[in-house]
């Protein structure tokens, strides 16, 4: 079971991020997202300052974050990546069932990655990492080249809004017509 005390503070600065872009979306009456709890079983908690030292997670969760942006449900995960690969045992089995399953309920299912030693941002839609994830399962690479990516699925930081992740979207919906 993973503990978390080891991995749970993974990705904290980009998730602190999405929450203020999100609060952002939510005060312009652009978007209603939340951040998805994921379940824990505390271990160990310092009686001094009642706080949780160590935990394990009770279930498998599904994505970081789920709502609606105008009208059309979205869910997806925010994922950091200090390297120019991004390894795909960083995301899960039940993640990919999960988002399949919200892609044929008529949502948009996606992926946001930090490139942090980059200072960029990746909108990764579902059908693309399923292409990587297929490509894994059918015995090939279990990363993606930063070279493998898409140009136009590369934003930045804007003033006000920290993840813009908005416009991609947009972009998104566009191309599925």
């Amino acid at each position: 079971m993973p503990s978390w005390s080891s991995r749970g503070l993974r990705g904290s600065n980009l998730e602190e991020l999405v929450n203020l872009t999100n609060d952002k979306y939510r005060e312009k009456k652009l978007a209603l997202i939340q951040k998805v709890p994921t379940p824990i079983t505390p271990v160990e908690i310092d009686q001094s300052t009642r706080h949780i030292t160590l935990a394990y997670f009770d279930q498998k969760s599904t994505v970081d974050y789920i709502g609606a942006v105008q009208g059309i449900p979205v869910c997806f995960d925010a994922k950091e990546c200090k390297l120019d690969t991004f390894a795909l045992n960083n995301i899960h089995e039940h993640q990919m069932k999960f988002m399949q399953d919200f892609e044929e309920q008529e949502g948009v299912a996606f992926f946001l990655i930090n490139y942090t030693h980059r200072n960029i941002y990746y909108y990764m839609r579902f059908s693309e990492i399923k292409g990587y994830w297929e490509r894994m399962e059918q015995g090939g690479r279990k990363s993606i080249r930063f070279d493998e990516l898409d140009e136009k699925w590369f934003f930045k930081e804007k003033a006000g809004l920290f993840v813009p992740y908005l416009g991609m979207l947009q972009q998104d919906l566009e191309e599925r017509g």
